[in-house]
Protein backbone atom coordinates (compact mmCIF):
# COMPACT_ATOMS: atom_id res chain seq x y z
CA UNK A 1 0.00 0.00 0.00
CA UNK A 2 1.25 3.63 -1.27
CA UNK A 3 1.63 6.29 1.92
CA UNK A 4 -0.39 8.97 1.96
CA UNK A 5 -2.68 10.39 4.19
CA UNK A 6 -5.34 8.11 4.21
CA UNK A 7 -2.53 5.18 3.75
CA UNK A 8 -1.38 6.13 7.07
CA UNK A 9 -4.31 6.70 8.77
CA UNK A 10 -5.04 3.33 8.02
CA UNK A 11 -1.51 2.08 8.86
CA UNK A 12 -2.01 3.57 12.12
CA UNK A 13 -5.70 2.72 12.76
CA UNK A 14 -4.35 -1.17 11.95
CA UNK A 15 -1.43 -1.17 14.59
CA UNK A 16 -3.85 -0.13 17.27
CA UNK A 17 -6.97 -2.12 16.49
CA UNK A 18 -4.25 -5.32 16.56
CA UNK A 19 -2.58 -4.59 19.54
CA UNK A 20 -5.94 -4.19 21.42
CA UNK A 21 -7.04 -7.05 20.20
CA UNK A 22 -3.58 -9.04 20.91
CA UNK A 23 -4.23 -7.64 24.61
CA UNK A 24 -7.80 -8.40 25.10
CA UNK A 25 -7.19 -12.41 23.76
CA UNK A 26 -4.30 -12.46 26.77
CA UNK A 27 -0.89 -12.47 24.24
CA UNK A 28 2.03 -11.00 26.49
CA UNK A 29 2.34 -7.41 25.91
CA UNK A 30 5.77 -7.13 24.43
CA UNK A 31 4.52 -9.79 21.36
CA UNK A 32 1.45 -7.93 20.84
CA UNK A 33 3.35 -4.70 20.28
CA UNK A 34 5.18 -6.73 17.93
CA UNK A 35 2.56 -8.43 16.14
CA UNK A 36 0.84 -5.12 15.74
CA UNK A 37 3.85 -3.38 14.34
CA UNK A 38 4.45 -6.81 12.02
CA UNK A 39 0.61 -6.16 10.96
CA UNK A 40 0.93 -2.19 10.13
CA UNK A 41 4.58 -2.95 8.25
CA UNK A 42 2.57 -5.09 5.77
CA UNK A 43 0.45 -2.68 4.56
CA UNK A 44 3.44 -0.55 3.67
CA UNK A 45 4.28 -2.09 0.41
CA UNK A 46 7.50 0.54 -0.13
CA UNK A 47 8.82 -0.67 3.41
CA UNK A 48 10.39 -4.68 3.76
CA UNK A 49 9.61 -6.41 6.23
CA UNK A 50 13.06 -6.61 7.13
CA UNK A 51 12.51 -3.27 9.11
CA UNK A 52 10.97 -5.11 11.81
CA UNK A 53 13.59 -7.27 13.38
CA UNK A 54 16.50 -4.27 12.35
CA UNK A 55 14.65 -1.90 14.65
CA UNK A 56 13.86 -4.71 17.29
CA UNK A 57 17.49 -5.14 17.15
CA UNK A 58 18.66 -1.53 17.61
CA UNK A 59 16.08 -0.60 20.12
CA UNK A 60 18.13 -3.27 22.08
CA UNK A 61 22.08 -2.54 20.96
CA UNK A 62 23.10 0.28 22.70
CA UNK A 63 25.43 0.75 25.29
CA UNK A 64 22.99 2.78 27.61
CA UNK A 65 20.74 0.14 27.65
CA UNK A 66 23.00 -1.97 29.50
CA UNK A 67 21.90 0.57 32.38
CA UNK A 68 18.86 -1.38 33.16
CA UNK A 69 19.79 -5.30 33.75
CA UNK A 70 22.61 -3.35 35.71
CA UNK A 71 20.17 -1.34 37.75
CA UNK A 72 18.03 -4.42 38.48
CA UNK A 73 20.47 -6.55 39.30
CA UNK A 74 22.27 -3.94 41.88
CA UNK A 75 18.74 -3.69 43.38
CA UNK A 76 18.00 -6.86 43.72
CA UNK A 77 21.53 -7.86 45.07
CA UNK A 78 21.07 -4.72 47.80
CA UNK A 79 17.72 -6.42 49.01
CA UNK A 80 19.32 -9.96 49.32
CA UNK A 81 22.06 -8.28 51.25
CA UNK A 82 19.60 -7.73 54.15
CA UNK A 83 19.28 -4.01 53.66
CA UNK A 84 15.38 -3.83 53.63
CA UNK A 85 15.18 -4.58 56.85
CA UNK A 86 18.03 -2.43 58.33
CA UNK A 87 16.09 0.58 56.45
CA UNK A 88 12.89 -0.84 58.30
CA UNK A 89 14.55 -0.87 61.77
CA UNK A 90 15.95 2.31 61.18
CA UNK A 91 12.60 3.83 60.56
CA UNK A 92 11.12 1.94 63.35
CA UNK A 93 13.70 3.79 65.21
CA UNK A 94 13.40 7.01 64.14
CA UNK A 95 9.42 7.87 64.31
CA UNK A 96 7.42 4.06 65.24
CA UNK A 97 6.89 6.18 68.57
CA UNK A 98 4.55 8.92 67.33
CA UNK A 99 1.30 8.80 66.03
CA UNK A 100 0.97 7.29 62.66
CA UNK A 101 4.50 6.58 63.56
CA UNK A 102 4.44 3.10 61.05
CA UNK A 103 2.87 5.42 58.14
CA UNK A 104 5.97 8.03 58.23
CA UNK A 105 8.22 5.08 58.43
CA UNK A 106 6.95 3.71 55.64
CA UNK A 107 7.55 6.84 53.76
CA UNK A 108 10.69 7.13 55.09
CA UNK A 109 11.83 3.89 53.91
CA UNK A 110 10.10 4.44 50.87
CA UNK A 111 12.75 7.28 49.68
CA UNK A 112 15.31 5.46 50.86
CA UNK A 113 14.65 2.11 49.46
CA UNK A 114 13.79 4.17 45.88
CA UNK A 115 17.17 5.12 45.47
CA UNK A 116 18.28 1.89 45.96
CA UNK A 117 15.59 -0.17 43.42
CA UNK A 118 14.20 2.48 40.74
CA UNK A 119 11.28 -0.10 40.88
CA UNK A 120 7.62 1.03 41.94
CA UNK A 121 7.49 -3.30 41.62
CA UNK A 122 10.61 -4.09 43.84
CA UNK A 123 9.41 -1.49 46.98
CA UNK A 124 5.66 -2.93 46.86
CA UNK A 125 7.15 -6.16 47.14
CA UNK A 126 10.05 -5.37 49.24
CA UNK A 127 9.13 -3.04 52.52
CA UNK A 128 5.49 -1.93 51.08
CA UNK A 129 4.39 -5.30 51.62
CA UNK A 130 6.41 -5.44 55.21
CA UNK A 131 5.32 -2.09 56.09
CA UNK A 132 1.79 -2.96 55.34
CA UNK A 133 1.45 -6.22 57.85
CA UNK A 134 3.48 -4.43 60.59
CA UNK A 135 0.72 -1.96 60.45
CA UNK A 136 -1.80 -4.49 60.26
CA UNK A 137 -0.61 -5.76 63.17
CA UNK A 138 0.04 -2.18 64.93
CA UNK A 139 -4.20 -1.82 64.63
CA UNK A 140 -4.06 0.29 61.06
CA UNK A 141 -6.66 -0.26 58.93
CA UNK A 142 -5.36 -2.93 57.03
CA UNK A 143 -6.59 -1.19 53.60
CA UNK A 144 -5.49 2.22 54.72
CA UNK A 145 -1.71 0.35 55.61
CA UNK A 146 -2.08 -1.28 52.13
CA UNK A 147 -2.87 1.92 50.05
CA UNK A 148 -0.46 3.50 51.44
CA UNK A 149 1.96 1.60 51.20
CA UNK A 150 0.84 1.20 47.36
CA UNK A 151 1.25 4.81 46.76
CA UNK A 152 4.86 4.45 48.40
CA UNK A 153 5.76 1.91 46.02
CA UNK A 154 5.43 4.91 43.09
CA UNK A 155 8.18 6.72 44.38
CA UNK A 156 10.50 3.79 42.88
CA UNK A 157 10.36 5.43 39.55
CA UNK A 158 10.83 9.23 40.37
CA UNK A 159 13.57 9.09 42.95
CA UNK A 160 17.33 8.20 41.23
CA UNK A 161 18.16 5.64 40.10
CA UNK A 162 15.19 4.83 38.10
CA UNK A 163 14.54 2.01 35.26
CA UNK A 164 11.58 4.10 33.51
CA UNK A 165 13.90 7.27 33.21
CA UNK A 166 16.43 5.49 31.42
CA UNK A 167 13.82 3.81 29.32
CA UNK A 168 12.70 7.71 28.85
CA UNK A 169 16.07 9.16 27.68
CA UNK A 170 16.10 6.56 25.25
CA UNK A 171 13.05 6.70 23.82
CA UNK A 172 12.95 10.79 23.49
CA UNK A 173 16.25 12.56 22.16
CA UNK A 174 15.52 15.75 23.99
CA UNK A 175 16.55 14.37 27.34
CA UNK A 176 19.48 13.03 28.81
CA UNK A 177 19.59 9.93 31.95
CA UNK A 178 21.95 12.54 34.01
CA UNK A 179 19.39 15.42 33.47
CA UNK A 180 16.45 13.13 34.51
CA UNK A 181 18.10 11.54 37.38
CA UNK A 182 18.45 15.33 38.74
CA UNK A 183 14.92 16.50 37.57
CA UNK A 184 13.65 13.33 39.89
CA UNK A 185 14.96 14.07 43.11
CA UNK A 186 12.77 17.25 44.13
CA UNK A 187 9.26 15.86 42.83
CA UNK A 188 10.00 12.56 44.55
CA UNK A 189 10.59 14.49 47.91
CA UNK A 190 6.92 16.31 47.36
CA UNK A 191 5.92 12.65 46.36
CA UNK A 192 6.59 11.66 49.99
CA UNK A 193 5.14 15.18 51.38
CA UNK A 194 2.18 14.75 50.04
CA UNK A 195 1.71 11.32 51.18
CA UNK A 196 2.92 12.13 55.18
CA UNK A 197 0.27 14.99 54.86
CA UNK A 198 -2.17 12.34 54.10
CA UNK A 199 -1.02 10.32 56.54
CA UNK A 200 -1.28 12.92 59.50
CA UNK A 201 -4.79 13.67 58.91
CA UNK A 202 -5.97 9.64 58.76
CA UNK A 203 -3.71 9.10 61.72
CA UNK A 204 -5.29 12.16 63.43
CA UNK A 205 -8.85 11.17 62.64
CA UNK A 206 -8.41 7.16 63.70
CA UNK A 207 -6.01 7.85 66.09
CA UNK A 208 -3.00 5.65 65.32
CA UNK A 209 -1.23 5.07 68.37
CA UNK A 210 2.39 4.65 68.68
CA UNK A 211 3.05 1.08 68.28
CA UNK A 212 6.15 1.07 70.54
CA UNK A 213 7.46 3.35 72.99
CA UNK A 214 10.42 5.52 72.31
CA UNK A 215 13.77 4.23 72.16
CA UNK A 216 16.80 5.99 73.57
CA UNK A 217 18.68 7.89 71.04
CA UNK A 218 21.57 5.87 71.12
CA UNK A 219 19.59 3.28 69.47
CA UNK A 220 18.53 5.26 66.59
CA UNK A 221 22.11 6.83 66.24
CA UNK A 222 23.26 3.06 65.54
CA UNK A 223 20.12 1.95 63.76
CA UNK A 224 21.03 5.03 60.91
CA UNK A 225 24.88 4.06 61.16
CA UNK A 226 23.81 0.42 60.37
CA UNK A 227 21.36 1.90 57.11
CA UNK A 228 24.72 4.09 56.10
CA UNK A 229 25.32 1.60 52.95
CA UNK A 230 21.79 1.96 51.78
CA UNK A 231 21.96 5.43 51.65
CA UNK A 232 25.15 5.89 50.39
CA UNK A 233 24.19 3.71 46.89
CA UNK A 234 22.63 6.36 45.34
CA UNK A 235 25.05 9.25 46.77
CA UNK A 236 27.97 6.94 44.71
CA UNK A 237 25.58 6.87 41.28
CA UNK A 238 24.31 10.47 41.04
CA UNK A 239 27.28 11.84 42.64
CA UNK A 240 29.73 10.11 40.38
CA UNK A 241 27.65 11.38 37.75
CA UNK A 242 27.30 14.28 38.54
CA UNK A 243 31.66 14.60 39.12
CA UNK A 244 31.61 13.62 35.47
CA UNK A 245 33.55 10.57 36.82
CA UNK A 246 31.63 7.96 35.36
CA UNK A 247 28.73 7.48 32.41
CA UNK A 248 25.05 6.02 33.98
CA UNK A 249 26.54 2.90 32.41
CA UNK A 250 29.61 2.76 34.40
CA UNK A 251 27.39 3.91 37.34
CA UNK A 252 25.19 0.77 37.08
CA UNK A 253 28.34 -1.74 36.80
CA UNK A 254 29.46 0.26 39.91
CA UNK A 255 26.31 -0.14 42.20
CA UNK A 256 26.32 -3.98 41.40
CA UNK A 257 29.65 -3.91 42.65
CA UNK A 258 28.57 -1.87 45.91
CA UNK A 259 26.26 -3.92 46.47
CA UNK A 260 28.22 -6.89 46.49
CA UNK A 261 30.81 -5.84 48.42
CA UNK A 262 27.72 -4.57 50.95
CA UNK A 263 26.31 -7.98 50.72
CA UNK A 264 29.33 -10.24 51.31
CA UNK A 265 31.53 -7.89 54.02
CA UNK A 266 29.09 -5.29 55.66
CA UNK A 267 25.55 -7.13 55.94
CA UNK A 268 27.00 -10.30 55.34
CA UNK A 269 23.65 -11.31 53.67
CA UNK A 270 25.20 -12.54 51.04
CA UNK A 271 26.22 -16.20 49.70
CA UNK A 272 27.36 -17.63 46.19
CA UNK A 273 24.48 -19.64 46.04
CA UNK A 274 21.98 -16.81 46.88
CA UNK A 275 24.16 -14.72 44.41
CA UNK A 276 23.09 -16.60 42.04
CA UNK A 277 19.98 -17.34 42.11
CA UNK A 278 19.49 -13.25 42.53
CA UNK A 279 21.42 -13.04 39.22
CA UNK A 280 19.12 -15.77 37.63
CA UNK A 281 16.18 -13.76 38.79
CA UNK A 282 17.46 -10.38 37.74
CA UNK A 283 18.31 -11.80 34.46
CA UNK A 284 14.79 -12.90 33.61
CA UNK A 285 13.16 -9.42 34.56
CA UNK A 286 16.04 -8.14 32.21
CA UNK A 287 15.28 -9.76 29.57
CA UNK A 288 11.44 -8.76 29.76
CA UNK A 289 12.17 -5.84 29.99
CA UNK A 290 14.70 -5.49 27.22
CA UNK A 291 12.07 -7.68 24.92
CA UNK A 292 9.38 -5.21 25.78
CA UNK A 293 11.54 -2.32 24.92
CA UNK A 294 12.93 -3.94 21.46
CA UNK A 295 9.75 -4.44 20.31
CA UNK A 296 8.24 -0.78 21.57
CA UNK A 297 11.49 0.79 19.46
CA UNK A 298 9.30 -1.21 16.36
CA UNK A 299 5.95 0.00 17.18
CA UNK A 300 7.58 3.73 17.62
CA UNK A 301 8.61 3.28 14.10
CA UNK A 302 5.70 2.68 12.84
CA UNK A 303 4.26 5.85 14.46
CA UNK A 304 7.06 8.34 13.26
CA UNK A 305 7.02 6.58 9.85
CA UNK A 306 3.10 7.37 9.88
CA UNK A 307 3.89 11.16 10.98
CA UNK A 308 1.41 10.08 14.46
CA UNK A 309 3.76 12.92 16.23
CA UNK A 310 3.28 15.42 13.80
CA UNK A 311 -0.27 14.70 13.81
CA UNK A 312 -0.51 14.54 17.20
CA UNK A 313 1.09 17.67 17.63
CA UNK A 314 -1.15 19.62 15.31
CA UNK A 315 -4.45 18.35 17.37
CA UNK A 316 -3.22 19.65 20.56
CA UNK A 317 -1.94 23.18 19.40
CA UNK A 318 -5.35 23.37 17.33
CA UNK A 319 -7.20 22.85 20.69
CA UNK A 320 -5.32 25.25 22.31
CA UNK A 321 -1.56 27.09 22.31
CA UNK A 322 -1.31 27.43 25.66
CA UNK A 323 1.27 25.11 27.00
CA UNK A 324 -0.30 24.57 30.53
CA UNK A 325 -3.68 23.54 29.08
CA UNK A 326 -1.54 20.75 26.74
CA UNK A 327 0.39 19.49 29.59
CA UNK A 328 -2.41 18.79 31.68
CA UNK A 329 -3.94 17.26 28.71
CA UNK A 330 -0.87 15.22 28.04
CA UNK A 331 -1.51 13.92 32.38
CA UNK A 332 -4.65 13.01 31.39
CA UNK A 333 -3.87 10.70 28.61
CA UNK A 334 -0.86 9.38 30.61
CA UNK A 335 -3.34 8.45 33.31
CA UNK A 336 -6.33 6.75 31.00
CA UNK A 337 -3.21 4.75 29.29
CA UNK A 338 -2.29 3.68 32.85
CA UNK A 339 -5.48 2.22 33.64
CA UNK A 340 -5.37 -0.55 30.74
CA UNK A 341 -1.44 -0.88 29.82
CA UNK A 342 1.39 -1.12 31.85
CA UNK A 343 4.09 1.38 31.94
CA UNK A 344 6.71 0.58 30.49
CA UNK A 345 4.56 -0.21 26.97
CA UNK A 346 2.55 3.18 27.79
CA UNK A 347 6.11 4.96 27.71
CA UNK A 348 7.52 3.55 25.03
CA UNK A 349 4.20 4.09 23.03
CA UNK A 350 3.43 7.30 24.28
CA UNK A 351 6.32 9.20 24.71
CA UNK A 352 7.13 9.76 20.66
CA UNK A 353 3.39 11.05 20.21
CA UNK A 354 3.14 13.42 23.21
CA UNK A 355 6.72 14.59 23.88
CA UNK A 356 6.99 16.91 20.47
CA UNK A 357 3.43 18.04 21.11
CA UNK A 358 4.35 19.48 24.37
CA UNK A 359 7.95 21.02 22.80
CA UNK A 360 5.99 22.48 20.29
CA UNK A 361 3.94 24.71 22.58
CA UNK A 362 7.16 25.53 24.61
CA UNK A 363 7.51 23.34 27.19
CA UNK A 364 10.90 22.23 29.47
CA UNK A 365 11.72 18.49 28.36
CA UNK A 366 12.71 17.65 31.57
CA UNK A 367 9.48 19.06 32.90
CA UNK A 368 7.42 17.25 29.97
CA UNK A 369 9.05 13.81 31.36
CA UNK A 370 8.17 14.07 34.88
CA UNK A 371 5.00 14.58 33.84
CA UNK A 372 4.86 11.88 31.75
CA UNK A 373 6.61 9.74 34.46
CA UNK A 374 4.69 10.14 37.10
CA UNK A 375 1.24 10.42 35.90
CA UNK A 376 2.21 6.45 34.45
CA UNK A 377 3.62 5.28 37.65
CA UNK A 378 0.43 6.50 39.33
CA UNK A 379 -1.18 4.85 36.52
CA UNK A 380 0.34 1.36 38.52
CA UNK A 381 -2.47 2.10 41.21
CA UNK A 382 -5.65 1.92 38.98
CA UNK A 383 -7.82 -1.00 38.09
CA UNK A 384 -7.91 -3.02 36.37
CA UNK A 385 -4.61 -3.70 36.16
CA UNK A 386 -2.78 -2.17 39.16
CA UNK A 387 -0.01 -4.35 39.80
CA UNK A 388 1.08 -2.48 42.90
CA UNK A 389 -2.46 -3.20 44.25
CA UNK A 390 -2.48 -6.87 43.23
CA UNK A 391 1.55 -7.15 45.02
CA UNK A 392 -0.06 -5.73 48.09
CA UNK A 393 -3.46 -7.72 48.22
CA UNK A 394 -1.43 -10.76 47.48
CA UNK A 395 1.11 -10.70 50.06
CA UNK A 396 -0.94 -9.55 52.90
CA UNK A 397 -4.14 -11.36 52.03
CA UNK A 398 -6.32 -8.44 51.49
CA UNK A 399 -9.84 -7.90 48.91
CA UNK A 400 -8.38 -6.34 45.74
CA UNK A 401 -11.77 -4.47 45.72
CA UNK A 402 -11.82 -3.08 49.13
CA UNK A 403 -8.02 -2.16 48.56
CA UNK A 404 -9.24 -0.52 45.28
CA UNK A 405 -11.33 1.96 46.96
CA UNK A 406 -9.01 2.42 49.86
CA UNK A 407 -6.07 4.07 47.27
CA UNK A 408 -8.85 6.75 45.99
CA UNK A 409 -7.29 9.26 48.71
CA UNK A 410 -3.56 8.23 47.81
CA UNK A 411 -4.05 8.70 44.07
CA UNK A 412 -5.20 12.54 44.73
CA UNK A 413 -2.39 13.00 46.44
CA UNK A 414 -0.05 12.04 44.23
CA UNK A 415 -2.76 13.43 41.31
CA UNK A 416 -1.81 16.99 42.85
CA UNK A 417 1.72 16.76 42.72
CA UNK A 418 1.28 15.83 38.90
CA UNK A 419 -0.52 19.70 38.80
CA UNK A 420 1.72 20.97 41.12
CA UNK A 421 4.39 19.91 38.33
CA UNK A 422 2.26 21.20 35.42
CA UNK A 423 2.06 24.91 37.11
CA UNK A 424 5.46 24.65 38.69
CA UNK A 425 8.13 24.01 36.19
CA UNK A 426 11.21 24.81 38.95
CA UNK A 427 10.05 21.53 40.46
CA UNK A 428 11.24 19.66 38.05
CA UNK A 429 13.62 21.76 36.08
CA UNK A 430 15.56 23.80 38.77
CA UNK A 431 17.81 21.37 40.57
CA UNK A 432 19.22 20.46 37.38
CA UNK A 433 19.55 24.26 36.06
CA UNK A 434 21.32 24.43 39.13
CA UNK A 435 23.83 21.97 38.46
CA UNK A 436 24.28 22.91 34.84
CA UNK A 437 22.13 19.85 33.22
CA UNK A 438 19.58 21.75 30.97
CA UNK A 439 18.30 18.16 29.61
Amino acid sequence: MKTGPSGESRVVNVLFIVFIVALVIGIPVALAIGISALAALVLLEDVPLVVLPQTIFSGMNSFTMMTIPLFILAADLMSGGKLTQILIRFAADAVGHIRGGLGYGSIIVGLMFAGMSGSALADAAGPGAIFTRMMKRSGYDPYYAGALNAGVSVLGPIIPPSILMVIYALTDGKTTISGLFMAGIVPGIVLALSLALLNFFVSRKHNYRAHAQRVPFKTIIISFFKSIPAILMPVIIIGGIRAGMVTPTEASAIAVLYALIVGFFVTRGLTVKNVFRITVNSAIVSSSLLLIIGMGSAFSWVLTYAQVPQRVAQWMTGLTDNPLLILMLIAMICFIAGIFLDTIPSLIILVPVLAPAAYACGAEPLQVAMIIILTLAIGMLTPPIAPLIFIIAQSNRLKVERLSVAIIPVILAELAVVLLLVFVPELSTGLPRLLGLNY
